[in-house]
């Protein structure tokens, strides 16, 4: 015999209410219906089973053998339900959940920390995973699905993914404390008076770079560092060490920040890379990671801020 699997979890509740009271009346009650319809549910119920779930008389209502045999497996999907149904409700409301974000190293080591820790303490259940990469990885990622977002700059390689710009921070030169053009640290400084200057950079395919390689091609000049090397820690050593000035970001200048190393504005042209939000066009944010994105405009406004303080 065919069995309907097509019943519902109001049926399923209102069986196994009745097979703890044995009452039609207490159970209609106990779920918030009339008799006539805890009636029908158990009558719906027992024709997709194929079998009487009930002996009923006027005096009494009994389990049947294949009530009996209905009562475990349905507890067990009761309690199922209600299991799937809280797993929802802890992402829904942020006490579960996990967040990939992947973003620039200049990134992850300013803005990240801070939204991160707010999370943590808004919602300690939320695992935060943060992959710092460079900007086509961090593209990639997004793509690939193995990050739920990243923060990055602009990139228009990857016109199938959307970019929502956020912020976006100026160019500075770091210099050696002790350099001659390290005593007006408020002072803008062109571009063109770093051009002889021994460059500490990032390699081409990073977005630093391509800034650097842009300003220099509007002065009809080639940008050809002395040094190049991928990790900020490295250039800021370097340029404490007096090997050089770089040229950097805003926020990857805070980075690199440190007693023996001076930063100047640089104009002439002024660059602003452009910081944004990348994530899978037509796709929507689960609310963990919407909690992460809510975030972010904040944290980097204050970063960005004239007189932004040292992490």
């Amino acid at each position: 015999m065919l069995i309907n699997t097509s019943w519902t979890l109001r049926e399923l509740d209102a069986f196994l209410v009745l097979a703890e009271t044995l009452n039609f009346r207490r159970t209609a009650a106990r779920v918030h219906m009339s008799q006539p319809a805890v009636s029908s549910l158990i009558t719906r119920l027992e024709t997709a089973f194929g079998a009487r779930l009930f002996e009923r008389s006027t005096r009494a209502v009994h389990l049947t053998d294949a009530g009996q045999a209905l009562l475990g497996p349905a507890r067990l999907l009761r309690q199922q339900a209600q299991a799937a149904a809280a797993a929802v409700r802890d992402v829904v409301e942020l006490r579960s959940g996990q967040v990939r974000m992947a973003a620039l190293p200049s990134l992850a080591a300013t803005v990240m920390p801070r939204v991160m820790a707010a999370l943590a303490v808004q919602h300690p259940g939320l695992r935060l995973d943060l992959l710092d990469t460079l900007s086509g990885p961090a593209f990639d990622l997004v793509r690939a699905g193995e990050a739920d977002f990243a923060l990055t700059a602009a990139n228009p390689a990857y016109a199938d993914l959307s970019y929502t710009q956020l912020a976006a921070d100026r160019f500075v030169l770091l210099l050696p404390a002790g350099h001659a053009l390290a005593q007006a640290p408020d002072a803008p400084l062109a571009w063109a008076q770093t051009v002889a200057l021994p460059h500490i950079s990032m390699p081409a395919p990073t977005s630093v770079r391509q800034y650097a390689d842009a300003a220099l091609l509007q002065l009809g000049r080639r940008f050809e560092p002395r040094y190049e090397v991928e990790h900020l820690a490295t250039i800021n050593a370097m340029v404490a060490a007096g090997l050089g000035v770089a040229a950097l970001p805003e926020l990857a200048a805070l980075v690199a920040r440190g007693p023996q190393v001076v930063q100047r504005p640089l104009t002439g042209p002024e660059l602003l890379r452009p910081i944004g939000l990348v994530t899978r066009e037509g796709r929507s944010l689960s609310a963990a990671a919407q909690a992460v994105v809510d975030l972010l405009p904040g944290e980097l406004a204050r970063l960005l801020a004239p007189a932004a303080p040292l992490p």
